[in-house]
């Protein structure tokens, strides 16, 4: 279970005053503090609500200065989180603290080791590189340097977690006289990490060379990740791992209800409050100069699966057509997305079910359906792989309420 934690409840002509979901809004001009207490609440309902219906993991993200989704601080959720299910087999998927934004990253470190310890060893260590505004415009870090800093950031917090003695660290971005780590994970030598991206760049390169989990978050839907899906295999392949398809995870926003007809007149407003309002975003914010390396720019201008799509113009029915969500009967949604898991060989599903202008009480409907008539269809599609990149005391603990209920 995937969640953004929105606002929910913008003026209905956002899009006209606007020109987009990040930076822009004064808080004082649209917010209330009341109602944003009240949905950082919801969320934690709603994930908690997840974990009893039978979910096996729940998974918080992190971005600044935007509308669209502020859990600025995700391991503040993620405690929540982790201690209220302790006694069940939920992984906490922390997607995740971004590093290069973080001074000194052991400040991360500490946190996801105190996620670890608090669970009981069930974290799930999420590394964005960070979005470019989240990264130069909301914490001025140097374009340049954000994607070196992450990488430096990553293995001084692996080495903090990990190394018996207390050692000094001289990178060209940190400088720390003495690390001495107290809490440590639980797992050792750390938690399954799992890295995000957008496309196939040079953080999909880095993340199978390291043999990490790339989490695909395009937003696009299944239907328009085959060209990074397949360069993402090719490049496993190239790089001699193998095709575990627990090595890649994907976002998909989904609404189930109990007819095809009903799911699309239930989630229409909320898929347009999402993207046309949420998360339409100027290429200035998403392309600044510096943030991109040479192959994903090379990417963004040859190949560029969101460049063909004006979120603005659009309408339920085309984010419906086009894949961007799958929405249907139980019986639609798990044979859409079983199709669609086996044509990307994707590992792990992040179910986006609360998106937009979506109330608590629709989100709990569609999780109680997905859980009771989706998720047993797909929880034995990948059995025969060994998924390394899960905690390892919730490897053999998949049965959850979602199969009792189908049984």
């Amino acid at each position: 279970m995937f969640h953004l934690m929105p606002y929910r409840d913008l003026p209905a002509d956002f899009e006209d005053r606007y020109r987009s979901a990040y930076i822009d809004p004064p808080w004082f001009e649209i917010a209330d503090p009341d109602k944003v207490g009240q949905y950082y609440n919801a969320t934690l309902d709603e994930l908690l609500y997840a974990a009893k219906a039978g979910f096996h993991g729940l998974c918080t993200n992190q971005h600044h200065q935007n509308v669209y989704g502020f859990m600025a601080n995700p391991s503040l959720l993620g405690s929540v989180l982790a201690r209220g299910t302790n006694g069940a087999n939920i992984a906490i998927i922390q997607l995740g603290s971004t590093l290069p934004s973080t001074t000194p990253p052991t400040r991360i470190a500490e946190e996801y080791a105190i996620l670890d310890c608090i669970s009981g060893g069930r974290l799930i260590a999420g590394f964005p590189t960070g979005l470019p505004t989240d990264a130069t415009i909301s914490n001025g870090v140097v374009p340049v340097e954000q994607r070196e800093r992450y990488r430096e950031a990553l293995a001084l917090v692996k080495k903090a977690w990990s190394a018996k003695e207390i050692f000094a660290w001289n990178g060209k971005h940190y400088q720390l006289g003495m690390v001495n780590l107290w809490p440590r994970p639980i797992q050792q030598p750390h938690p399954p990490i799992w890295i995000p991206g957008s496309g196939i760049s040079s953080t999909a390169e880095y993340v199978v060379s390291n043999d990490h989990c790339f989490c695909h978050l395009s937003y696009h839907g299944a239907k328009n990740a085959t060209y990074t899906a397949d360069r993402f295999w090719e490049l496993v392949a190239k790089k001699g791992r193998d095709d575990n398809p627990h090595r890649y995870s994907f976002l998909q926003l989904i609404g189930v209800a109990d007819s095809d007809a009903e799911a699309e007149e239930l989630y229409a407003p909320h898929a347009e409050y999402f993207f046309r309002k949420l998360l339409h975003t100027p290429s200035y914010y998403q392309q600044i100069p510096g943030c991109l390396e040479y192959d994903a720019l090379v990417q963004a201008l040859t190949y560029n699966p969101r460049g063909g799509f004006n979120l603005r113009d659009m309408r339920a029915r085309d984010f419906y057509d086009n894949g961007f969500v799958i929405v249907g009967s139980p019986k639609t949604v798990r044979e859409q997305l079983k199709e669609w898991m086996k044509r990307l060989r994707v590992g792990h599903l992040l179910a986006l079910l609360q998106f937009g202008s979506m109330p608590t009480q629709l989100c709990k409907r569609n999780v109680d359906l997905f859980a009771r008539e989706v998720l047993p269809h797909l929880e034995p599609v990948w059995d025969e792989y060994e998924d390394r990149w899960w905690p390892e005391r919730l490897r053999a603990a998949r049965p959850a309420a979602a199969m009792a209920a189908a049984s």
